[in-house]
């Protein structure tokens, strides 16, 4: 074994890729394909100083280490710089040897790309494995043959894969507001945005149009690793249509700093322009994350499946409301996994993301079948979350392969219950090759879990950019046809009673509404809502339709085979630069148009979709959460005047940035229909069933269990 001690400086006239004329340069370290290391990004500059250390433990020399650097490009693929190799044969050992890497394309072998001064030391080393707590490096262990024959050393990677995966506490950010930022557009104002990195994670803010002092109102969780040594990098930049967005400023944030279960108030200035940006930060220690093997589940133990009982018992329904429950989920095994080498064979680990926490399991090298037996413990902040599990194909020369991945919703888990899961394609659509074995506990307060309906759901680190999309924009625009189409069909049987096409009819709704105006009481509204759902739940659950089961009972929706028409499209990724800026300009001014449109139509369609689902008792906690609201509102609108809740709501939203001028408003109502899932949400997430009669490869629609 060999501990090899880089210490990367600078870069020398590195290579232009921006349109400004400069670069965002940040380098990757890579052995026997693997990436070892990653440098920190540094903006606009063609001769960037790192200064960065790191550490790595190899167990041979003959693999040379692969230096990478790239152009940094949110949300666009990063863009080569160049790359050269360092032979370890070559290094004299127990020496700092000063070294300059002149970077080179292969596909373009002429072309000057600038080089890179580094110093290496290179020294033998007597244990295989050694904990380094230093913040300032990153120690790895790698492997030049996937095969080991040493148990005892295979444990000890495994070991240590799992403690790189366990973070050790979370960082709570709200992003408040900006204040006196520079002009970056012509018109002496800005359209902002902000950036956060802590680590590999990152979150990319909202963009707030023509300000330059943006109210972002935004929280969000950001995991702290040891290794990560707690430097929270942040970057603001003005949004462009149709070119590079302009950095504005940037600066830093050092955790270690900071003390814990404490809300620090941080008006933090940009290093590189004038302005500042206003954060609230909370660090707190994490609970119930954890990788362990079987024989070690922590809910198998009764004791401790006693304390956590009595942890989320009705008793603690009203403390750390941000600490809902725990979810356990035990990887068995997976079945006739497609084969994604050219040995056929494929090399699989599984991937389990709840929101932004991500664990993963050990890869299983050169089997269709792998057995993992591994339990994850996650902690629960939203019950209506949705546990994804992807299946990937390892690959030591580029990024792994899928092969298959399912989403579960929290709510629909049966506690206890050993389930085979149908492998599904990157879109949930329809199956693909594989079956994967799960058994799932939750654990949760109902209390907070009801509370936490009405706040705003946590959101992902980095949205995926949003796509031009023909077939996209139509579903959409039948999703609201169809939403629009039932309100027609009402209005058309109002309307026929009007009509008087049934006698009985149009006297027995004559009679009613007679009834109804005469005694009519503002509280009637709610409680017609609240028999609307009391009749949904004692009549309509027993129609024969398609069953789709959310919790303890299962809902009857239509088949969305009828509603859907999947296709698989390809989309074309490639920007191309064009010369006539100006037709390009109007170009992304109308894409914006078709994006705005899209999303709004899509935003329809969902609300229309989850409403009529809550109405359905297609989750039913929600359902009886909306029992709960319209019998509370029923017997508030009966015995209070309706002039001293009208003043109650006032005083609360005259008084409500007064009491608390950093609270992060939101619409209560909003946030409960973000949590019912639509139509096309509820396709996602149905469990499949095998075919027996046709090959994997030929399926192509989902096949309802």
């Amino acid at each position: 074994m060999y501990k090899l001690e880089i210490d990367l400086k600078r870069g020398n006239n590195l290579a232009v890729r921006d349109r400004g004329g400069s670069s965002d340069p940040y380098v990757k370290f890579k052995l026997s394909g693997k990436e070892v290391f990653r440098s920190k990004t540094i903006h606009k500059n063609l001769n960037p100083v790192w200064d960065e250390k790191t550490t790595i433990i190899l167990d041979c020399l003959s693999d040379p280490l692969y230096v990478k650097v790239f152009d940094y490009d949110f949300g666009l693929q990063d863009d080569f710089m160049g790359s050269a190799y360092l032979y370890m044969e070559s290094l004299e050992q127990q020496r700092c040897i000063p070294v300059t890497l002149v970077l080179k394309d292969p596909q373009y072998p002429d072309q000057d790309l600038g080089s890179l001064d580094l110093s290496v030391t290179l020294t033998p080393k007597d244990s295989p494995v050694e904990e380094r707590r230093d913040s300032t490096s990153t120690t790895m262990l790698l492997r030049r043959s996937w095969k080991r024959s040493n148990k005892q050393q295979s444990l000890r990677l495994s070991e240590l894969h799992r403690k790189s995966q366990l973070w050790r506490g979370i960082v709570s950010i709200a992003l408040i507001e900006g204040r006196s930022l520079i002009p970056m557009d012509p018109n002496g104002l800005s359209d902002p945005y902000v950036k956060f990195r802590l680590g590999h994670q990152k979150y990319r803010s909202k963009t707030v149009p023509k300000t330059l002092s943006p109210q972002w109102r935004e929280q969000f969780d950001l995991h702290l690793f040891e290794e990560t040594g707690g430097l929270l990098e942040i970057t603001v930049w003005d949004r462009d249509t149709g070119r590079r967005d302009d950095f504005i400023g940037r600066c830093q944030l050092d955790l270690s700093t900071l003390s814990k279960e404490h809300t620090h108030h941080l008006d933090l200035p940009l290093e590189e322009s004038r302005g500042f940006v206003v954060l609230l930060v909370t660090l707190t220690a994490s609970s119930h994350v954890s990788i362990a093997d079987l024989s070690v589940t922590p809910l198998d133990d009764p004791q401790e499946r006693r304390e956590i009982l009595k942890r989320y018992g009705a008793l603690k329904s009203f403390s750390n409301f941000r600490d809902v429950g725990i979810v356990q989920v035990k990887v068995m095994r997976a079945e006739g996994l497609m084969a994604a080498d050219v040995t056929g064979k494929s090399d699989p680990f599984c991937v389990l993301e709840l929101n932004n926490d991500r664990l993963q399991t050990h890869t299983v090298y050169k089997n269709l079948n792998p057995e993992w037996n591994k339990v994850f413990t996650f902690n629960v902040k939203d019950i209506h979350s949705v546990m994804e599990v992807t299946v990937f194909d390892e690959d030591r020369d580029r990024s792994a392969d899928f092969l298959g991945k399912i989403s579960i919703p929290l709510l629909s888990i049966c506690n206890g219950e050993q389930k085979s899961y149908v492998l599904k394609n990157k879109e949930l659509t329809a199956p693909t090759k594989g079956v994967i074995h799960l058994e799932i506990d939750v654990i949760y307060n109902t209390v907070k879990a009801a509370i936490k309906t009405i706040v705003p759901a946590e959101q992902k680190y980095i949205e995926e950019e949003p796509k031009v999309s023909k077939q996209l924009l139509q579903q959409n625009f039948n999703r609201v046809k169809r939403c629009i189409m039932v309100l027609i069909s009402y209005g058309t049987y109002i309307n026929s009673c009007f009509e008087w096409e049934s006698a009985q009819r149009s006297i027995i709704s004559f009679v009613m509404f007679v009834l109804v105006v005469w005694n009519f009481e503002l509280y009637m509204l709610p409680l017609a809502l609240l028999l609307l759902l009391v009749w949904n739940y004692l009549f309509s659950r027993d129609t024969p339709d398609t069953e789709i089961a959310f919790g303890p009972a299962a809902c009857k929706i239509k088949t969305m085979e009828a509603m859907f028409d999947w296709e698989d499209v390809e989309e074309d990724k490639e920007d191309k630069e064009s010369e006539h800026k100006g037709f390009m300009n109007k170009l992304y001014a109308i894409q914006d148009v078709f994006f705005s449109v899209q999303n709004a139509l899509d935003e329809v369609a969902s609300n229309g979709e989850r409403i009529k689902n809550t109405v359905n008792w297609t989750v039913p906690f929600l359902s009886w959460l909306a029992i709960a609201a319209l019998l509370s509102a029923v017997v508030l609108l009966y015995l209070v005047p309706l002039r001293y809740l009208v003043l109650i709501w006032g005083v609360n939203k005259f008084t409500k940035k007064l009491r608390d001028p950093y609270m992060i408003d939101n619409n209560e109502l909003l946030d409960f229909l973000s949590r019912v899932p639509s139509d096309v949400q509820v396709m996602h997430y149905r469990e499949l069933r095998v075919d027996p009669g046709q090959s994997p490869s030929k399926r192509r629609r989902p096949i309802q269990s």
